[in-house]
């Protein structure tokens, strides 16, 4: 193809446009995709997905779709000689596929495959950031019931049993008391696949989140958000969070160091634990994600620059733009409120039309499960009415509860 090389990775200066503009190629099509894809447009980026399911989310807002599993060669090696350079939404694809389609077409992948394997390994995760000074929690290596007995007698039962590969959304995580069926929770966690690892279980006062960012010889990362979860899913985020100056300067500093850690350009979603005051480090690391992240779903409307357009400016090698929170702002996430399966129909979307300063967002997913994340709703101070956080999560909640699938 014709590449528009002078749009991609390159300084402010020297930076043109053209109709059509650069092609961004994302590996998955999903929400993510999709809020990629109308995040591209303004800047004259068109977008292609590659997603397993035919008109994936994404489908009606990018350039096209192509077919195929996230890991397939064929696909991704068509999607590489279509794209400028690369990026993907969600960590199941290979990054030796991905290496491997982008040395053969000579088109960039960002984040690198090597972050990918990084992440994708939760051991290896856990032992870059340990020997960079990154605080996380302590953590032993799992091959069998019988490490899990050692690592829970060693760090203090219960410990959080994590899967080392393949989880993703809080799946593949479960805490697991001395009494358990160890053997059974290695099962449940999927830890014959790959292993696992136990980690301490940390008693925290609140979860936070920082999406960093990094750009083409640039880092800078968005306000620390609080994210609240239940059953290992989030439900809301709020920013500002609410903790103390320490703490959110700490948060900042400790997402920055694990930048270091990673390669490659693009949006890092990452969380963290608060520790109660006087336990030493206020702040650890708890999960991390190479790209846009449901914690910084709220930057859309509360943001300056949404962490989508950061993510295609910086993967481009674009300047970033603006990290600054507009105003406080809140998101609750609208989950698949059904016992099965079934054709997505939300009731209840006038109420969130007429509520001043909420926006719904649907993902256009055609299936709704239970707990899927089908959408979510923002409420922002700037024309809500009130700065209060607490007040706002608790409208943004009550609206969110008015939309039902039954």
């Amino acid at each position: 193809m014709d590449r528009n090389v002078q749009a991609v990775g390159v300084g402010a200066s020297d930076m043109k446009l053209t109709t059509p503009g650069p092609t961004l190629g994302v590996v998955g099509g999903g929400q993510l995709g999709r809020m990629l894809g109308e995040a591209a447009g303004p800047l004259g980026v068109e977008v292609v997905v590659s997603d397993p399911t035919p008109d994936c989310p994404a489908s009606p807002v990018v350039a096209d779709q192509l077919v195929g599993d996230f890991d397939e060669y064929d696909t991704l090696r068509t999607l590489a000689e279509r794209a400028d350079l690369l990026t993907y939404e969600i960590e199941l694809t290979d990054p030796d596929t991905l290496e491997a389609v982008s040395e053969e077409t000579g088109t960039p992948v960002q984040p690198t495959p090597e972050t990918l394997r990084t992440i994708q390994d939760k051991l290896v995760q856990n032992d870059a950031l340990a020997a960079a000074g990154v605080p996380i929690p302590e953590y032993r290596r799992v091959d069998d019931a019988a490490d899990l007995r050692a690592a829970g007698d060693e760090l203090g039962w219960p410990v959080m049993l994590k899967a080392r590969t393949g989880g993703y959304d809080g799946r593949g995580n479960v805490p697991v008391a001395a009494d358990d069926d160890h053997a059974a929770a290695l099962e449940a966690v999927g830890a014959g696949e790959g292993g696992a690892l136990a980690e301490r279980l940390v008693d925290f006062e609140r979860e936070l989140a920082v999406i960093g960012v990094r750009g083409d010889g640039e880092t800078d990362a968005f306000p620390v958000t609080e994210t609240v979860h239940e059953e290992e899913i989030m439900r809301e985020t709020l920013s500002p969070a609410r903790t103390d100056g320490a703490v959110r300067e700490r948060a900042v500093e400790v997402a920055l160091d694990v930048l270091d850690v990673l390669d490659g350009r693009g949006v890092f979603g990452i969380e963290l634990f608060e520790q109660p005051t006087g336990t030493g480090e206020r702040v650890l690391v708890n999960e991390i994600a190479p790209r846009p992240h449901n914690s910084g779903h709220w930057t859309i409307e509360g943001a300056v620059t949404s962490q989508f357009e950061q993510h295609v400016r910086a993967v481009l090698g674009y300047p970033l733009g603006s990290t600054e929170r507009r105003c406080p702002t809140v998101i609750a996430n609208v989950l698949g409120d059904v016992t099965e399966p079934g054709t997505a129909t939300l009731d209840g979307v006038e109420t969130v039309h007429e509520a001043d300063g909420a926006h719904l967002h649907w993902y256009g997913k055609r299936e709704v499960r239970p707990l899927r994340k089908m959408g979510h709703v923002t409420l922002t101070a700037d024309g809500s009415g009130t700065r209060d956080v607490d007040e706002l999560v608790e409208s943004v909640s009550e609206l969110r509860d008015g939309l039902t699938f039954e």
